[in-house]
């Protein structure tokens, strides 16, 4: 009979092994532990002792709790992977979560800031040239807020003799590497932040003021000051990626630039900002605007 705890452990080792994103295992990890705990509640220490009843009664307590039915959803999907693999490793005959559904909810659609809205956040930022330069990279170019924080020193090309500037993408655990064009306007916040960037060894792009690399927490709380400072409400940094990706789409770029621009895996990602927009008719634009 394997207990939970074991199980656990050797879960956690099976989703490292099948190279599982880092902030995967890590949430995976939290959520099977919690179960456990509610299950330890319960006196139930074994794998085959849990049943579909037990699985739902771990998830009202989550309801009552004051989880949303989008955070209780996430749960029961690591649940749900945490008892296949279970089953897989015959530990159990029978999977109690398959059992289970998902509960309902409204998947809110991307939020796409006006140019009023982004224009503002520049003036919010305009005299912190570190943030400026982060917003202006990232409502330029669209890339996510853990590619930007994974930028290195040389992992840019500023354009001459008629060659378009671009960033060099590296790859991340199940993200394969990439390059996306680099525009005059990112590239002139970029070359004012390189002047007063503190003199360190770090390779990291965008440093604290004691050169260590400024992290992603470290950003995103930056960012949400600054639309506060704008007057900006329910707004997140990933909506700066969101505007450039639905600003390309209305202008008429194609879908399959942005989509590989965007390092979206699947077009069908990228297609979903078409219900937001309006798209015009002609040929694709293969040259990219600036916002």
């Amino acid at each position: 009979m394997k207990k939970l705890d074991e199980a656990h452990k050797e879960f956690i080792e099976h989703l490292k092994n099948r190279k599982r994103a880092s902030a995967t295992i890590l949430a995976y990890g939290k959520d099977i532990e919690q179960l456990i705990g509610f299950l330890e509640e319960l006196q139930k220490a074994h794998v085959h002792e849990i049943t579909a009843d037990d699985i739902k009664s771990f998830l009202a307590k989550l309801t009552n709790t004051g989880y949303t039915p989008k955070s209780v959803s996430r749960k029961l999907n690591s649940t749900k992977t945490f008892f296949r693999f279970l089953k897989v490793q015959e530990y159990i005959t029978d999977d109690p979560a398959n059992l289970v559904d998902h509960p309902k909810f409204d998947t809110k659609p991307p939020r796409i800031l006006t140019p009023t809205e982004y224009r503002a956040l520049r003036d919010a930022a305009r005299d912190d040239i570190r943030i400026a330069a982060i917003i202006e990279i990232l409502l330029q170019v669209g890339i996510r807020i853990g590619d930007l924080a994974n930028l290195h020193t040389d992992d840019f090309f500023f354009g001459e003799n008629s060659k378009e500037g671009h960033l060099y993408i590296r790859p991340q655990e199940n993200r394969p590497e990439r390059t996306v064009p680099l525009n005059k306007s990112a590239e002139t916040a970029l070359k004012r932040y390189l002047e007063v960037r503190p003199k360190t060894v770090n390779k990291a792009l965008f440093v604290t003021k004691t050169g260590k690399p400024l992290l992603v927490r470290n950003i995103r709380t930056a960012i949400d000051r600054y639309y506060k400072k704008a007057g900006i409400a329910g707004a997140k940094i990933n909506d700066l990626r969101h505007t450039w990706v639905a600003h390309h789409l209305a202008s008429g770029a194609s879908l399959v630039l942005i989509s590989k621009i965007a390092g979206h895996k699947r077009l069908s990602t990228t297609e979903r900002y078409l219900a937001l927009i309006q798209t015009p008719k002609g040929e694709e634009k293969v040259k990219l605007e600036e916002l």
